[in-house]
């Protein structure tokens, strides 16, 4: 019996099993063509060099310094940006007419979807590679153990995890590839930079210290520099987990639905 045998009544895994087939085959697509992974690989890079090296000096004084202040919260932001491709590589599929050849074959209907979302979180693992990597020789240093660093990276792919449910819809609702990618930049740029990414909250103006203090990406990056280089976490990873799951539990279903609609 193959691996993409239709789920059938006392088989509850078929679903799961179908799913990470899917994921096996967006995985493999990647790998060839590597440059799909470009905006993981090579856009962090230039982030950390422009920003370091541009605001650095005049924001904290120090190079180094501000290094060790904008890393945690810029991998969070470029982790979610890795996330919003997901919908546009969906949307592409529905329109070159692969997901109909899918619909031919015995499994769940839902496998597509979910193993096109759990293939493209390797993004997510380039992008935390590739940063902390050239964060490292740049001169960054974590101050705290490795526990708390894993921590964060993985709080960091789950909300992006959740996110990429967002793009899904976004993926379902829209026809063109392009549109989806330039919806998404949209949707990203005011939850991203609206931020204390790149200076301390007290800094900014008070309207804008007053969404930072409601936008769940703030809280991500605030969570990741606690757990990377020190500093209360607490309260900002419960707010982080609070959000992704909520995230999560409204775009995932809409997506769904959206999907069996489309195909």
């Amino acid at each position: 019996m193959t691996t993409l045998t239709a789920a059938v009544p006392g088989r509850p895994f078929g679903l799961v099993r179908h799913s990470l087939v899917m994921a096996r085959r967006s995985l493999i697509k990647t790998m060839r063509t590597p440059e799909q992974l470009l905006d993981v690989t090579l856009q962090p890079i230039i982030f950390i060099v422009l920003f370091v090296y541009l605001l650095g000096g005049a924001i904290a004084g120090s190079r180094h310094d501000y290094l060790q202040f904008l890393l945690p919260a810029l991998l969070v932001q470029n982790v979610l940006f890795a996330s919003a491709p997901t919908g546009v590589s969906l949307n592409t599929d529905i329109k070159t007419g692969v997901f109909d050849r899918f619909r031919s074959l015995p499994i769940g209907r839902s496998a597509p979807l979910i193993g096109g979302v759990l293939g493209d979180m390797i993004r997510f693992v380039v992008s935390i590679v590739v940063m902390l990597g050239f964060g490292y020789l740049l001169g960054f240093r974590f101050g705290t153990n490795p526990l708390a660093v894993i921590a964060a990276c993985l709080l960091v792919m789950f909300m992006a995890f959740s996110f990429s449910w967002m793009f899904v819809l976004l993926g379902m609702l829209v026809r063109e590839p392009g549109a989806v990618q330039g919806l998404g930049f949209v949707i990203m740029f005011p939850l991203t930079f609206g931020t204390n990414v790149l200076v301390p909250t007290n800094t900014l103006p008070g309207w804008l210290q007053a969404w930072v203090k409601v936008n769940p990406v703030a809280d991500a990056m605030q969570a990741a520099r606690g757990l990377m280089v020190g500093g209360p976490v607490l309260d900002a990873v419960v707010k982080t987990v609070l959000w992704s799951l909520g995230i999560l539990a409204v775009f995932a279903p809409l997506a769904v639905r959206a999907y069996r609609r489309r195909t």
